[in-house]
């Protein structure tokens, strides 16, 4: 999760967490029930009662959502891929799961786990209407919230990425084909044509008076095609870093520092001299930790001159590690699995070098500029 990112919680050891851009759909989903929706389709209730109810709708969206995302996560753990979080943001929800599935079926059961959520909440709505009979507010809650969860599910399953139903469209391309590769592409394709259509309609919408309408429809196809769009640059690179691993990239000029360093001491002579942002901490000849510029923030600047780079640091025995041959890509999926900028590469205990997220983006250009002609690795 990142900075614009507010922590709720944990479920199923997932964190969770609320994106700012959440507040803004918030006022304006309460606002067009609380102003609209619910004062066309029920009469004469009191004006506050119109705002609470659609305030109580918009927050139970979001649960809908929330359970959504949860349905996709449950049935990654259950193929043993992590999940590293799920945020709600404006346009729904994302999981961040932390592996490729293993196999077109678990790519299937993933993405379907979302949709069949949303019905079965769809489902669970429409059974409790009929409970709710002369209750007026909770039969318009349960009635919107009871469409709405059939809306959220279809919309899923448009067969597009990054949508569900494009994971669905892959899974089965996968098992025809046999290639997750030309899966993904395929429907990452499929995804950008369907996300044009968005557009063009959302621009119709605009020309003949819907204003609003086409506007948000125009936004939503501008959004997944910017992530369908993400989806085939990330094959791209995918493709470009096939064959390469990390002895190539890893620098073998890191900077250690003596483990009794204090943080004003390093700031002073080798963050601020030299704009380093990551060390290596030793005791004698051994290594012992990894010391960034984010552990350094995370020290109150006035107890810098009496803090020692030993007691900031990550013990190495607790840092992520990779091996000189380890694949390029799978040492980049390391680094998103874990939020970490940099990694220690390891052999027998001693380090080799050190590769950081800039190293592979300078070496990614370096591929791009060479039209991806430097071959497999043959060493350095």
């Amino acid at each position: 999760m990142n900075r614009h990112t507010i922590r709720l919680g944990r479920i199923l050891g997932i964190p969770v967490g609320l994106d700012y851009s959440w507040f803004l759909i918030f006022v304006l989903l309460t606002w067009t029930m609380a102003v609209g929706y619910y004062p066309a389709e029920f009469k004469d209730w009191p004006a506050a009662e119109y705002w609470i109810v659609g305030a109580a709708t918009a927050i139970m969206l979001f649960v809908s959502v929330l359970l959504h995302e949860l349905g996709h996560a449950a049935a990654a753990i259950h193929y043993k891929i992590p999940v590293r979080s799920i945020t709600l943001l404006i346009f729904g929800g994302i999981s961040q799961i932390g592996a490729e599935p293993p196999t077109a079926t678990a790519q299937f059961w993933i993405s379907i786990a979302g949709p069949a959520v949303s019905f079965a909440l769809a489902a669970l709505f429409s059974l409790l209407h009929p409970l709710f009979t002369g209750v007026a507010p909770l039969v318009g809650l349960t009635t919107y919230l009871a469409y709405i969860n059939i809306a959220l599910g279809l919309f899923n399953l448009i067969p597009g990425f990054p949508l569900d139903g494009g994971g669905v469209f892959r899974s089965i391309v996968w098992r025809i084909t046999g290639s997750m590769r030309r899966a993904t592409l395929i429907a990452a394709n499929v995804g950008r044509f369907i996300a044009y259509l968005f557009i063009v309609f959302g621009v119709w919408q605009i020309l003949v008076g819907n204003l609003l309408n086409g506007i948000w429809i125009a936004f939503i196809g501008w959004f997944l095609e910017s992530a369908a769009r993400g989806q085939v640059q990330q094959l791209v690179l995918h493709d470009l870093l096939a064959n390469h691993n990390v002895s190539q990239v890893m620098n073998r000029h890191y900077v250690a520092v003596p483990d009794d360093t204090t943080l004003r001491h390093l700031v002073d002579d080798h963050i601020l001299g030299s704009g380093r942002r990551s060390f290596v901490v030793e005791r004698g000849d051994r290594v012992v930790g990894l010391l960034t510029l984010h552990h350094v923030r995370g020290i109150p600047r006035s107890e810098w001159a009496a803090t020692t780079v030993a007691q900031a640091m990550i013990p190495i025995e607790h840092t992520k590690q990779v091996r000189p041959d380890t694949e390029l890509w799978a040492a980049l999926e390391e680094m998103d699995r874990d939020g970490v900028n940099q990694l220690p590469v390891m052999v027998d205990g001693q380090l080799q070098g050190m590769l950081s997220r800039e190293d592979v983006i300078s070496y990614l250009r370096t591929l791009q500029e060479l039209g991806a002609a430097a071959g497999p690795f043959r060493g350095r």
